[in-house]
């Protein structure tokens, strides 16, 4: 028998060893509660309030590049309902349909399109923008 067989036959007694063991923990590991409802809805609030972490760490990130940390932090702090759910409603229909991603990212394109067009105007308007909604996210 060559090298390579042997190789190959030791790897794939290998994976299914490491398969089994790891099948034969996560069966030791109990649930979370004995109701499978109420696992299923722990599940979706850990995964739920990950992804708002996510979000809100990416935001920072990106807003922090630009603006620096703390005030990117009063800016997010600062959005009104509206804005939140304008963004949100936005991001559902982007990520659901691929109609919904060209309409929305046609729609982002023109935006920074007009904007690139007016930018001296653009600019001072989104600045004073910003800096209310930080002032706002100070208060909160």
């Amino acid at each position: 028998m060559g090298l390579l067989k042997r190789t190959k036959r030791t790897l794939g007694e290998a994976g299914r060893n490491t398969a089994d063991t790891a099948k034969q923990a996560a069966d030791a590991v109990p649930p979370p509660s004995p109701n499978p409802m109420t696992t299923v809805i722990l599940a979706d609030i850990a995964l739920r309030a990950g992804g708002a972490l996510l979000r809100r760490g990416v935001e920072t990130g990106i807003l922090g590049q630009q603006f620096g940390a703390k005030k990117a932090k009063k800016i997010i702090k600062g959005r009104s309902l509206g804005q939140t759910l304008v963004g949100t409603a936005l991001a559902r229909v982007a990520t659901r349909s691929v109609p919904g991603a060209i309409v929305v990212g046609g729609g982002l394109l023109a935006k920074t399109l007009y904007d690139r067009r007016h930018a001296a105007s653009q600019k001072a308007k989104g600045e004073e923008q910003v800096a209310e909604q930080a002032e706002k996210g100070k208060k909160a």
